[in-house]
C-alpha cells in the first residue's frame, strides 16, 4: 500500500517549499527520487501525481516539492496567486531549493530509515527543472543519477531585443495560456544568471558530469525542440539518450488530467526511468 504525506521544508530564501512524498511501506530501503517541475508549472501538475504513484508502486520513495517562489502559496499549491513571489524567482533560488530538499532527506527523523535508502538519491527534472536537476547533479556529490525529461539545454533563453526591453522597463511579462495571467519576471532574474553564470551553465554541467544521466525527450516537443536533447548527449557522451517518437513537450499529459491511466508516451519515460535508476 502506498504511503502518502506532505511536507513543509525551510527554504533560504524567506518562503517555504511544499512537498510530498510517496513509497510502498515494506521496511525495505527503496531509492529515492526527487522530481523537479518546470517553468510555470508546479508539482500537482496534469498527470504529476499518477507519475509519482506509478514510482512509488515500482519501489521508489518518490518526492515531489513546490519551488518556493514558483507562485504558488502554503494554502493554494495549484496555479500562481502570488505572482509577487514569481517576479522575484530565479535559477539560484532554484537550486538552493533543490538542494534544501536533499538537506530535509537527511535531516528529518519523520520517516523510518529502515524505508528510505538515502545513498541512492536520484532527480528527476521535467523542462526547466531538467535543467535544474543537471546544475543540482553536478554540484551535490549526495546526488548519483540524473533524468531530464524535455529539458532546456540552456537557461539563456532572451534574444537581444527581449533583454534590452526587459532591462529597460526592470520588467518582462510572460503569458500563461491556460490561466490567462501575465506572470511578471523582475531583471533580477537575468541579473543573478549573469553573477552566477559559472554555476547556472548547463553545457558546463553536462560536460563534467561523472554520475549516470538518463536524458529523454519527444520527436514532437512543441516547447524546447529534440535537438536540445541531442546537444545534452552531446556534451556527455556517457549519457543515455532516448527520444520518444511522437510525444510533445508533456508526454501526453495536461492539466487539468482526466482519468487514471498514464498516457503511453508517459509510461514510457517512466520505464525508461526506471531502466537507468533501479
Amino acid at each position: 500500500m502506498v504511503f502518502q504525506d506532505f511536507i513543509e521544508i525551510d527554504g533560504k530564501h524567506g518562503r517555504s517549499i511544499m512537498a510530498d512524498i510517496r513509497y510502498d511501506s515494506s521496511n525495505e530501503a527503496k531509492p529515492i527520487l526527487i522530481f523537479a517541475h518546470g517553468f510555470k508549472g508546479f508539482k500537482d501538475w496534469g498527470h504529476f501525481n499518477l507519475i509519482a504513484d506509478a514510482f512509488a508502486n515500482e519501489g521508489f520513495v518518490i518526492i515531489k516539492f513546490n519551488f518556493s517562489h514558483n507562485g504558488g502559496t502554503i494554502d493554494q499549491l495549484i496555479d500562481f496567486p502570488d505572482l509577487d513571489a514569481f517576479a522575484n524567482n530565479n535559477f539560484t533560488i532554484e537550486l538552493d531549493d533543490l538542494g534544501s530538499v536533499i538537506d530535509w532527506l537527511y535531516s528529518s527523523d519523520t520517516f523510518s530509515e529502515e524505508e528510505l535508502d538515502k545513498e541512492n538519491i536520484s532527480l528527476l527534472g521535467h523542462s526547466r527543472g531538467g535543467a535544474i536537476a543537471i546544475l543540482k547533479g553536478n554540484e551535490d556529490q549526495r546526488v548519483k543519477k540524473v533524468i531530464s525529461w524535455s529539458a532546456v539545454s540552456t537557461m539563456e533563453r532572451w534574444d537581444n531585443e527581449t533583454l534590452e526591453k526587459w532591462k529597460k522597463e526592470g520588467i518582462l511579462y510572460v503569458l500563461n495560456g491556460r490561466t490567462k495571467q501575465n506572470m511578471p519576471m523582475f531583471f533580477q532574474l537575468y541579473d543573478n544568471y549573469m553573477a552566477n553564470i559559472n554555476r547556472l551553465d548547463v553545457a558546463r554541467a553536462c560536460s563534467s558530469m561523472n554520475i549516470p544521466q538518463l536524458i529523454i525527450h519527444g520527436t514532437e516537443d512543441e516547447s524546447v525542440k529534440p535537438s536540445e536533447a541531442n546537444c545534452l548527449h552531446q556534451l556527455n557522451p556517457k549519457s543515455v539518450l532516448r527520444l520518444i517518437e511522437g510525444a510533445n513537450h508533456t508526454l501526453g499529459g495536461k492539466h487539468p488530467y482526466d482519468g487514471n491511466e498514464l498516457p503511453e508516451y508517459t509510461r514510457t519515460a517512466i520505464d525508461e526511468t526506471i531502466n537507468v535508476i533501479k
